[in-house]
């Protein structure tokens, strides 16, 4: 499969090397240091986009325009995700975006989901969620945190709405951001009470399973129209 890889940093590099490992060609590496332009993408069978939230959103169009699938990993523009909804929808196009790609933490988001529905019931219990990212991380909170705080607001009649803060308004499901220096990407949700706590946590170990979910998505939706997520790649309810 010819791969086009929008976005060369640390991640782009992890999921080239799985790429190549996976037997895949990388034709286009897209990049402010490269001399390939997103102009070039037709040379591609399917695209990865890792980049900035100011610029995922033209990258997208720019691959849909040239009916190329294209996965896309950048966070933080979601706020327009309709209008690329649309765009995908008259293009016939394939699009594929995850807030996290890796493997266990799409696992960990069906956890989450079981866990807030156990716990519909146990009105004692209060729940928060701690996100840890290294200091580059740009959003806040992330967006692997914003699905796990909307997995509990959809199975628990609790909570109705997340706030990046530490509050006890009603119905406010706290995320707590924490951006330290060298440290792994780190999710935990707790739900606690006068006498105990129960709590649920992913912790990646390095960008490895990150760049395996990509890889893997980018040959899901390779000869596919549509949009799909993690969960039709991994197969999960």
């Amino acid at each position: 499969m010819k791969i086009a890889l929008i976005g060369y940093g640390k991640m782009g590099k992890e999921i080239e090397q799985l790429a190549l490992d996976r037997k895949h060609e990388i034709v286009l590496k897209i990049d402010p240091q490269s001399k390939d332009s997103i102009e070039q993408i037709e040379e591609a069978e399917v695209a990865i986009e890792f980049t900035t939230p100011d610029s995922a959103v033209s990258n997208i169009e720019s691959c849909l325009n040239h009916q190329v699938p294209i996965v896309v990993g950048t966070t933080g523009w979601y706020d327009q995700w309709n209008s690329i909804e649309q765009l995908c929808e008259a293009k016939e196009g394939s699009l594929l975006a995850a807030t996290n790609f890796s493997v266990g933490v799409n696992l960990f988001f069906a956890l989450n989901r079981q866990l807030a529905q156990i716990m519909q019931d146990q009105s004692d219990y209060s729940s928060r969620i701690d996100e840890i990212h290294h200091l580059e991380k740009l959003d806040h909170p992330s967006g692997t945190a914003i699905t796990l705080a909307e997995g509990i607001i959809e199975e628990h009649p609790d909570y109705d709405s997340w706030v990046n803060e530490d509050t006890d308004l009603k119905g406010k499901l706290n995320i707590l951001s924490h951006r330290e220096a060298g440290v792994p990407g780190t999710h935990e949700i707790t739900y606690s009470s006068s006498i105990d706590e129960i709590s649920i946590k992913h912790r990646a170990k390095n960008r490895k399973g990150f760049a395996l979910g990509a890889v893997l998505a980018a040959e899901y939706i390779a000869n596919k129209k549509g949009i799909f997520t993690m969960k039709d790649v991994l197969n999960l309810a």
